[in-house]
């Protein structure tokens, strides 16, 4: 046994079960540590609580969304207005991403094929929104509340708005298997062909 241990100073007057207690004291740094945690404290609820100088965490967290908002309807005004001179995507990266946003989100409606089948056929030449690809960016932008469709600007990116249109406007002229008829009577201007995208 240490000559510590042995000191009847360092020893409580109390045990348990035989267990004698050893009342060390702290190191210096350790303590010192302690008295600025409280007195970072005291200073935290003065700046923040009684005095009101900083904002509290909900405070800055609203300021935050407020800007982001901003920020995103900045961007949003900015991606309409750019809608009617868009061209439709040639890089392939673009139109894969594009295929692959399309399977996820669109295929349960219009078919993996683009035949059709709530939605309307995607293949043919009879449109019912406009046969453009900037017609297409603003439907899948803005949705057909009136017939189910939900405006996916609130989901996807305008980029990768553009990449679903850019996939779609590849499937204008293509001829799946049982095809969902023509839902509107006059036919659209033909598409190029999707070999031009290759």
């Amino acid at each position: 046994m240490s000559d510590e241990l042995k000191d009847p100073l360092l020893l409580a007057d109390h045990d348990a079960d035989g267990i004698r207690e050893l009342d060390n004291k702290l190191p210096r740094w350790w303590v010192w540590l302690f008295y600025l945690t409280i007195l970072y404290s005291a200073i935290y609820l003065l700046y923040y609580h009684v005095f009101r100088v900083g904002d509290l965490q909900a405070a800055e967290y609203n300021r935050e969304i407020k800007a982001g908002a901003a920020v995103k309807a900045a961007a949003v005004t900015r991606f309409e207005a750019d809608i009617p001179g868009l061209k439709p995507p040639a890089d392939q990266a673009v139109l894969e991403t594009g295929r692959q946003l399309y399977t996820q989100n669109c295929a349960p409606c219009h078919r993996a094929d683009g035949g059709g089948l709530v939605g309307p056929n995607l293949c043919d030449d009879y449109w019912m929104h406009g046969s453009n690809y900037t017609d297409t960016v603003s439907v899948i932008w803005n949705g057909v509340p009136a017939k189910g469709m939900i405006a996916w600007k609130t989901t996807l990116k305008p980029d990768e708005i553009q990449a679903v249109a850019g996939f779609i406007y590849t499937l204008r002229g293509t001829h799946p298997p049982n095809p969902k008829p023509p839902e509107n009577q006059a036919a659209a201007p033909a598409a190029p062909a999707a070999s031009q995208f290759e």
